[in-house]
């Protein structure tokens, strides 16, 4: 039972090998880029997307931290595109994977560290100690603040794992039970079937504020260090 319940987030292989590379890259596939000088609705719907996304974003931005205006972009739209891919039959979510939220997570989060005591060191330094510490307590929060500090990127990655996976344990227990229900008690299965049509609709949802969410708390890191 245990084995088919978290068979799902098994990375798929194809004559024993790893196929997860492949499978990243194929959300990009799926952004269409305009080939001509008049663009058509979708590629119009896109930018206008991307540009409603980016303004919420660099809103509390300096010019350094808008630098950092592609990347941030590039990471929402691969995140919600990923997320939104694990939801068909017969997928895989790669977001599901803690190792790969970890492979984004601390990169980002160390550049933005290592921004900040490069430019702001006196700042960045200052975060270790509040204004105004007793003296006895100084080394208990400087250790405190220090945890707290290297703690940000396994927060951010534990947070996207952990979401997208419930919702998908979920789904499968839901579904699984349905089909259960089906041939004992029709009327029952009916309001499970309804139940994971909301779920299903919910996890569309969860899939995209979760990307949002990530990058969100990206940009903050990168605002509290420019």
């Amino acid at each position: 039972m245990n084995e088919n319940l978290f068979a799902s987030f098994i990375t798929p292989t194809i004559v024993g090998i790893p196929i997860v590379i492949f499978i990243i890259m194929i959300p990009s596939i799926l952004f269409p880029s305009p080939t001509r000088l008049i663009n058509n609705r979708l590629t119009s719907l896109q930018q206008w997307l991307i540009q409603l996304i980016l303004k919420q974003l660099m809103l509390i931005h300096n010019i350094k931290g808008r630098t950092w205006s592609l990347m941030l972009i590039s990471l929402i739209l691969f995140i919600g595109s990923t997320n939104l891919l694990g939801l068909l039959p017969h997928s895989f979510t790669p977001t599901t994977q803690l190792s790969m939220n970890l492979g984004m997570a601390i990169p980002l989060w160390a550049a933005a560290v290592i921004k900040g005591f490069r430019h702001k060191t006196k700042m960045s330094l200052a975060h270790f100690l509040p204004q105004g510490t007793p003296i006895p307590l100084i080394p208990m929060l400087v250790i405190i603040e220090t945890i707290s500090l290297f703690i940000q990127p396994m927060a951010l990655a534990v947070r996207l794992t952990a979401n997208i996976t419930a919702g998908h344990l979920l789904m499968h227990l839901i579904g699984g039970a349905t089909l259960v229900l089906s041939s004992i008690s029709p009327a029952t299965a009916s309001i499970t079937f309804i139940i994971l049509i909301l779920l299903t609709i919910l996890e569309f949802a969860v899939a995209l504020i979760q990307a949002y969410v990530f990058t969100l708390l990206v940009s903050l890191y990168l605002h509290d260090n420019t």
